[in-house]
């Protein structure tokens, strides 16, 4: 019987979910999860650009600790954290509890050059206007990679969940030796690679990110569902499992303490 986990989900405490982390635990269970990741949001910039405050600890480690303990026996839970944009060095991690088991890097928004907003409000209405977006996607993905205050890179096909309304046609194929920079860069400082299902939505998309981060040697690697809601809580991982054995893979990595761990597949 596979270890199945959910290395991305949200609670109340991030500004895009209302859920309780009880409910997302209870979702788990009946999942069948083995283990739970919380990956609240701490992004500096909001989703059109603006500065957000400096992230509180103190809620997020209370409702850790709590859940934990119901849940004790159950699922096993881990404090995790989605390290949002403009976090380009560890500076603002200074103050992370010893609770802090996970941190995910990744890009939601423009560039401030490029306004700012999160990718989900783009208009995406031609493939120019979706590379345009790409273009300034790949660049910040790029410097986040050099950054390191992460343990693995999220979902670094994000802009395509939204462009696909507009555009299905638009890939990021012309970006590959790009993002094989990054993802190299990624892998030599003993970081990894998430896989984001998007609810169960986005699963195929991820073969030739997979089968490139093998090709370079990579090892680490999540598995998230990205769920802010109780229905889609592991969704889609017992899919990205097949994906990720077929592209030669024998372990999903979990963390404690900023550590990972391998487990079988």
């Amino acid at each position: 019987m596979s270890y199945f986990i959910d290395y991305h989900t949200h609670s109340q405490l991030s500004p895009d979910s209302s859920v309780p982390l009880e409910q997302q635990a209870e979702a788990a269970v009946r999942s069948g999860l083995s283990e739970l990741c919380i990956t609240d949001h701490y992004d500096t910039v909001g989703l059109h650009g603006g500065p957000m405050d400096p992230y509180d600890w103190a809620p997020a480690v209370e409702q850790f600790q709590r859940v934990r303990a119901q849940f004790q026996g159950r699922l096993t839970l881990r404090l995790g954290l989605e390290f949002g944009s403009g976090h380009l060095d560890g500076s603002a991690l200074a103050a992370a509890p010893p609770e802090l088991d996970f941190v995910i890097g990744s890009v939601h928004n423009r560039s401030l050059a490029a306004g700012g907003d999160d990718f989900y409000y783009g208009d995406y209405y031609s493939p120019g206007a979706c590379y345009q977006a790409l273009d300034d996607y790949v660049s910040s993905l790029e410097r986040l990679a050099s950054a390191g205050a992460y343990d693995v890179l999220g979902h670094i096909i994000y802009p395509l969940r939204y462009m696909a309304r507009g555009c299905p046609e638009v890939s990021m194929d012309r970006y590959a030796d790009r993002i094989r920079v990054a993802l190299a860069i990624a892998i030599a400082s003993g970081r990894g690679m998430e896989l984001n299902t998007y609810n169960g939505r986005t699963l195929a998309e991820w073969r030739p990110w997979l089968a490139l981060y093998r090709e370079l040697g990579g090892e680490i690697l999540t598995v998230g569902s990205d769920a802010h809601v109780p229905e889609n809580v592991g969704q889609g991982v017992p899919e990205a499992y097949d994906l990720i054995r077929a592209a030669g893979f024998r372990y999903i990595a979990v963390y404690e303490g900023r550590k990972p761990r391998f487990v079988k597949l």
